[in-house]
């Protein structure tokens, strides 16, 4: 039977009437809250997982397309942690964003006078390879030589043709392009880096934020250490490199010496493709100019090891050196050349981390 017409309504009303009644009687202006919600029910712990999937799934991507961005953004943080040091001792004779202005503008004018000092020779030695360029060619297809032995092996010929002058200029432009999104962003973050790093630090628990604080400023001080001593050491390599090709004739020492130099900031990988390209230069020369040079890569990789690492960069950063050839080549998959740069101080972190957090515990169980 049908309940009588109106009927569900007065209940209604009268059940929400009950409930106004109740609630002008409660002390509290809000009320007093409820019991919370069961959260080991099974439709509670459904939902929360399927919202935790759409969360996740949602981060995963956004963070795929906005990959590029956020690329510039962590070599830019990294480039405000090498130059926080320098930062803070300036800020005890100035304001913050006085200090930080002058170690971007510092940094910019080192930069823009050693590329107007190299423009003159540099220009004139790559029209010298550009007018040498045929000379280099015969040489590749001559099966007699050594460089023509090695592009038959390798397919040196091959790959130079694959190289089209609109996609280099294009590389060229885009390479410029996002240098510019860096150095603008690392000055917000070199300026504002105090409330960054407070910002970070606020994230975890108030009990274990001392801890962190510690394990995080030694990682900061990680890196730091890193970037300043890996550009001084790729500014050594460079010069060394440029005084060997000039004493032994070696044409384009200029232009070599420069790629040496920027090829170096990748550990391991970035010197040996240097020195093998510039063996190859100097095997055009003499097969005694072209081996020395090979020699010379050999011993300067030994004295980079041993002797200026340790003394310019610190044992800080120093890790085992199978761990420094495998994370080389984990951050060169990932991210290419950035991530082969950056690898050696993320992965002294991730020890640092492990030591004091993973080990530490599992010793105490």
């Amino acid at each position: 039977m049908h309940a009588p017409k109106g009927r569900g309504a007065y209940r209604a009303g009268h059940a929400v009437g009950e409930a106004e009644g109740a609630a002008t009687r409660q002390e509290k202006p809000l009320g007093t809250p409820g019991k919370p919600l069961d959260r080991r029910s099974p439709f509670f712990a459904g939902l929360t997982a399927a919202a935790g999937v759409v969360v996740t799934v949602a981060i995963v991507e956004v963070v795929l397309a906005a990959s590029d961005v956020l690329l510039l953004i962590g070599i830019a943080f990294f480039i405000a942690v090498g130059l926080e040091p320098v930062t803070a001792r300036l800020t005890r004779r100035m304001p913050r964003a006085l200090a930080a202005g002058v170690v971007v503008v510092t940094g910019l004018a080192v930069f823009a006078a050693a590329v107007a000092g190299a423009a003159v020779p540099l220009s004139d030695q790559i029209g010298q390879l550009r007018d040498g360029a045929p000379h280099f060619l015969a040489l590749l297809r001559d099966p007699g030589t050594l460089i023509g032995r090695a592009n038959e092996t390798f397919g040196l010929e091959a790959a130079l043709r694959g190289i089209h002058l609109t996609d280099v200029a294009k590389s060229v432009a885009g390479v410029l392009g996002d240098a510019a999104i860096v150095v603008v962003l690392s000055t917000y973050f070199v300026a504002d880096f105090p409330r960054v790093r407070t910002a970070l630090y606020r994230l975890a628990p108030r009990s274990r934020r001392p801890r962190v604080i510690l394990i995080g400023d030694a990682v900061f001080r990680k890196v730091g250490a890193y970037l300043v001593g890996n550009v001084v050491v790729s500014l050594i390599a460079g010069v060394l490199t440029f005084a060997w090709l000039w004493c032994f004739g070696v044409p384009y020492p200029l232009v070599l010496a420069l790629l040496v130099a920027v090829l170096d900031l990748v550990p391991v990988a970035g010197s040996v493709a240097a020195g093998i390209g510039t063996t190859l230069v100097a095997l055009t020369v003499s097969v005694p100019a072209g081996l020395s040079t090979a020699g010379f890569f050999v011993g300067y990789r030994v004295l980079e090891d041993y002797v200026l690492l340790p003394k310019i960069v610190g044992r800080a950063v120093r890790i085992p050196a199978l761990v420094t050839v495998v994370a080389v080549l984990i951050g060169f998959e990932l991210l290419g050349v950035v991530g082969a740069f950056v690898a050696v101080p993320v992965a002294a972190a991730v020890l640092l981390v492990l030591r004091e957090v993973a080990v530490h515990r599992l010793d105490r169980t």
